[in-house]
């Protein structure tokens, strides 16, 4: 805002009181002869009066005490009307005030003291607005330039000259700039959440400089803030440019964020494209090696498989990507099914078996349940096929192994495969067929199109550990009616599910049906 001083040095008038008050902020000017204006003021103006109504020296005193503690930037007294100069008593009480009291002489009129505070504000405005277009640009090229949210908020700081920290929904710190502890403003910032805060608000935290501002960054159409940005100056409160740029980088921040979003979806499009080719087998060698390097998946890779129970599935995949993105340097995550599935680069077996625990405890925390889960061995990018089907295996031999509850934590391996390693070492696609057919082709050629829900019935018997309830639910039919698609399998093969052997036979005829790439 304009100082005082700088319109007083245009107007060359002379201050009789208060002149360590000259740098109060002037806002507006106003004329008044009322014994009390403030009602009908609101801080920050320069008041002009001739004293109509100041009689007595106790009027002075208590009208000069009235306007400072209403926060005026002065007063302009008007002499030659009611008083041929400026009262000593209204002196006295400015003076003790440190409130600004200057005389206007009979030969300047109210106006022209109006027009130029007018015009120096009008130019003080459009000033500020020119600064903050320069500031904006500069935050706008930082967004063009792909420096992410840790470069707005550098670029913010050095502008206001103070810390500057951008936090999502949560307050979890997306990027901070300043030598300051953060700890102070999240934990107020949570305890707002808690509240229901959606609107700015001045943090209170005793670690964070005085005078900072806490902006919500809005989402359109979402009932609560995507992030928040706050800021503060190192030295004294934040002033009209300061807050006005805070307000523009709150604009950016939030096209920062859309970017991210865009991106995000855009390779997860793609990472499922991947991935289901992958799965499918339509996507291998060198073919599958050459889409998979934009994802930083290059000499060796392995397959990490989650099974999040359907509540937290979308809080699971955001929390795998973005665990995956923060500490294997490269990969891609997407949905297989029922499964989550993350291709990690990594150069062995130990490291891999290494991050694919990280990532789980990470994706564990933060949904706040036990989840499943599978790794492959590490393989080159064209293998990977067989790497996921061999983490997702392994996935399922342990839930077997557990009675079928799929609930034990950590990281199933190939340890875990038992007899599955011998399909998975079979690199005859014709070998592999053929022992499938032996023991799947009696279900599909001769029940034709019906032959499909039995081989349905027969994988959710077996995944369910022959429970005839739980398989029953999984596949949306009554147990009698799985009971006579058990019964019709056992009829077509020669075979029965009460024997532990046939069941792991027609197991791993499953499942190396899953590794026949399929002919052409």
């Amino acid at each position: 805002m304009l100082p005082l001083r700088e319109l007083l040095r245009e107007l060359e008038l002379e201050v009789v009181a208060g002149a360590t008050g000259l740098d109060n902020p002037l806002r507006w000017v106003h004329i008044s002869e009322l014994e009390d204006p403030t009602p009908w003021l609101s801080g920050g103006e320069l008041l002009l009066t001739t004293g109509l109504g100041l009689g007595d020296e106790r009027q002075q005193r208590a009208y000069v005490e009235r306007l400072a503690g209403h926060g005026l930037a002065g007063l302009g007294f008007g002499t030659g009307f009611s008083h041929a100069g400026v009262p000593e008593a209204l002196r006295a009480a400015a003076e003790a005030q440190d409130f600004p009291v200057f005389e206007v002489p009979y030969a300047t009129p109210f106006i022209a003291i109006t027009e130029r505070a007018a015009a120096q504000l009008v130019n003080e405005q459009y000033a500020v607005l020119r600064r903050a277009l320069s500031a904006h640009e500069r935050l706008e090229q930082v967004v063009l330039s792909e420096r992410g949210l840790e470069g707005v908020a550098s670029e913010l700081g050095t502008m206001i000259g103070g810390p500057a920290l951008i936090l999502d929904a949560r307050g979890e710190v997306l990027a901070a700039r300043g030598r300051v502890d953060p700890a102070g403003v999240v934990r107020e910032l949570r305890e707002r959440l808690e509240a229901g805060v959606k609107r700015g608000y001045a943090p209170e935290a005793e670690d964070f400089p005085a005078g900072a501002l806490a902006l919500p960054v809005s989402r359109s159409g979402a009932a609560l803030p995507e992030a928040w940005l706050v800021a503060a100056r190192a030295n004294g409160p934040l002033n009209e440019l300061d807050r006005l740029t805070l307000h523009q980088a709150v604009t950016i921040v939030a096209l920062e964020l859309l970017r991210r979003r865009v991106v995000d979806d855009t390779e997860r499009r793609l990472a499922g494209d991947v991935l289901s080719a992958l799965v499918a087998g339509d996507l291998a060698g060198a073919e599958l090696a050459r889409r998979l390097e934009p994802f930083g998946v290059r000499e060796r890779a392995g397959v990490l498989v989650l099974a999040p129970p359907r509540g937290v599935r979308a809080v699971a995949e955001e929390a795998l990507a973005r665990a995956v993105r923060e500490e294997a340097g490269g990969g891609l995550v997407a949905p297989a099914g029922a499964l989550l599935c993350a291709l990690l680069p990594t150069s062995g077996d130990d490291e891999l078996f290494a991050l694919a625990g990280r990532l789980l405890a990470r994706v564990e925390q933060e949904t706040g349940a036990t989840l499943p889960a599978g790794a492959g061995r590490c393989v080159a990018p064209g293998e990977l096929r067989r790497g996921f089907h061999e983490a997702r295996c392994a996935l399922e031999a342990r839930a077997l192994a557990v009675g079928g509850s799929g609930s034990e934590s950590g990281i199933a391996t190939y340890r875990d495969l038992g007899s599955f390693q011998l399909l998975l070492s079979l690199q005859d696609d014709d070998a592999l067929r053929l022992f499938c057919d032996s023991i799947l082709a009696p279900i599909e050629d001769s029940e034709g199109a019906y032959g499909g829900e039995l081989m349905r019935s027969l994988e959710a018997f077996i995944e369910c550990n022959g429970q005839w309830e739980r398989a029953a639910k999984a596949l949306f039919c009554h147990r009698h009616t799985l009971r006579y698609r058990i019964r019709r399998v056992e009829e077509l093969t020669g075979r029965s599910l009460d024997s532990a052997r046939d069941r792991i036979d027609f197991w791993l005829a499953l499942r190396g049906r899953e590794l026949i790439q399929p002919e052409r």
